[in-house]
């Protein structure tokens, strides 16, 4: 779960973070009509074009993305000598926040994709492109121009499309140069090769080009890891970012993994979903971020920019949007049965993690509940807690409680960082719970003894343990409420 009080502060400094992109710019054309008949010339429909739109494509998308997200930026890239060429530079003139520092090479045309169009439905792109790698003196101009911007840069991206920009020696005298300056590298490659990214410390494959590289499947989160954990070392590089499409993402280093699921969005086209990812997640690491909680960020800019047409760039007001739905999914989905909470509890168990239980009321959540919940999670991994319904608290506490009703009790348990997953149970005890999910650790108040607590037995007797948290004084539910209800009194006097 993305935590919007970490998160926040990182969005709100991008607008510090200064991008130095080095790439393939190209220049993307959207021709757009309507198809109503079949050419009498050759099986194939005929465009009734309305209107053309012409954009940033390639390493020039790249940084659209990272001025919407509010930073600054400079491009290093290569045009030719061409109409083209000259659009591109105009479009980049027009940006206030970026630096333009292409390379103007009479040897080679522009790059353009041009796609067409009819209600909807690309039915073609054409590409006019060359991709045989730079000339000596051409290369030298472009790092040249690398060196200078990277006296101001925060963070390099290193923009592939394969179409020659960023050959062998361009990579390796690029990343030597930002390794120098202590500044962190991210690349997002399309070759097979990632030993030509040696020293990078972030590369963001996506699943064809990882199982190209490792020579192994990346059908399973498990394949991932292995097959991204074949190439860290031999390649010389830091952390992976695998793009899997639906199936999330996942960031592998030598140490640990986390794998993210897709943010649930209709897709209506995915051209550019790359770039918005490369540069969110480049801005997150520039501003001070954990991988982790970069990656799940960029996983949010990339389900944002699949709903859009065309290579579209994502926002800041977009991306706090997307943060706050996926807290308020996050927290749903905390909140569940005890025969989905088993499969959980059984993923968890595949991984490795000791689960931990703890159960309550918790009617009007007070500290005395934070600590102990604080507390529980201190003793596990992953932390349930078994929450009693309504009916249930009405038996124990009598027909005036709960105060709070279990929907109400359950939500505020889920956004609880330290909360990871909420059972509603509406027996006396959570015998049953504590039986299907055989908690490692089973967590009770200090009120308690080992021998009174519900469960402690079963517990013990395969091998968990029982913890007994310190209470703290001063905080009690029922008193609370009498409390309020003396205020009433003494008011209605």
């Amino acid at each position: 779960m993305i935590d919007p009080r970490k998160i926040t502060p990182i969005i709100d400094r991008f607008e510090q973070i200064h991008v130095l992109c080095l790439g393939d710019v190209m220049l993307d054309r959207f021709t757009y009509g309507t198809a109503g008949r079949i050419s009498p010339e050759a099986p194939i429909p005929v465009l009734g074009i309305t209107h053309q739109q012409s954009m940033l494509g390639g390493a020039g998308n790249v940084v659209r993305n990272l001025l919407s997200l509010g930073a600054s930026a400079t491009l290093v890239a290569v045009t030719g000598d061409d109409p083209e060429g000259r659009e591109i530079d105009h479009l980049l003139q027009s940006e206030a926040k970026l630096t333009s520092a292409l390379v103007c090479s009479g040897r080679r045309p522009t790059t353009v994709k041009t796609r067409f169009i009819a209600d909807g439905q690309q039915l073609l792109r054409a590409d006019a492109e060359a991709t045989h790698p730079l000339a000596a003196d051409t290369a030298g101009k472009v790092i040249a121009q690398f060196e200078q911007a990277l006296a101001v840069a925060n963070v390099v991206i290193l923009s592939d499309y394969a179409k020659g920009v960023l050959s062998d020696d361009v990579l390796r005298k690029a990343i030597s140069l930002a390794n120098a300056a202590g500044i962190p590298v991210i690349a997002d490659p399309k070759s097979a090769n990632f030993s030509r990214y040696s020293g990078v410390t972030l590369l963001t494959p996506n699943r064809k080009e990882m199982v190209e590289a490792a020579g192994q499947p990346c059908d399973t989160d498990k394949n991932v890891e292995q097959a991204a954990r074949s190439v860290l070392s031999r390649d010389n590089i830091e952390t992976l970012l695998v793009t899997r499409s639906e199936a999330g993402m996942s960031l592998i280093s030598a140490e640990a993994e986390h794998h993210i699921p897709a943010q649930a969005q209709e897709v209506f086209d995915v051209s550019g979903a790359g770039d918005s990812v490369i540069a969110c997640l480049s801005l997150a690491i520039g501003a001070g971020a954990e991988m982790r909680d970069a990656a799940m960020l960029a996983n949010l800019a990339g389900g944002i920019v699949v709903a859009k047409s065309g290579t579209a760039a994502v926002r800041r007001d977009e991306i706090f949007a997307a943060l706050h739905n996926a807290e308020v999914q996050s927290v749903d989905e905390k909140v569940t049965g005890l025969s989905r909470a088993r499969e959980i509890v059984d993923a968890w168990r595949a991984r490795g993690l000791k689960v931990g239980f703890t159960n309550g009321c918790f009617d009007l959540i007070h500290p005395g509940h934070i600590s102990l919940i604080g507390q529980s999670k201190a003793e596990c991994d992953r932390l349930i807690i078994g929450l009693n319904t309504d009916d249930s608290i009405r038996r124990l506490k009598g027909p005036d409680r709960p105060a709070t009703g279990e929907t109400s009790r359950a939500i505020v348990l889920a956004s609880l960082e330290d909360v990871d997953l909420v059972v509603p149970f509406a027996e006396d005890t959570p015998i049953n719970l504590i039986e299907t999910l055989s908690p490692d650790v089973l967590v009770k108040g200090a009120d308690y003894t080992v021998e009174t607590v519900v469960g402690a037995d079963m517990v013990q007797a395969y091998g968990g343990r029982v913890f007994l948290a310190e209470l703290k004084d001063g905080f009690s539910t029922t008193s609370t409420i009498q409390r309020l209800l003396e205020i009433d009194r003494k008011k209605g006097a």
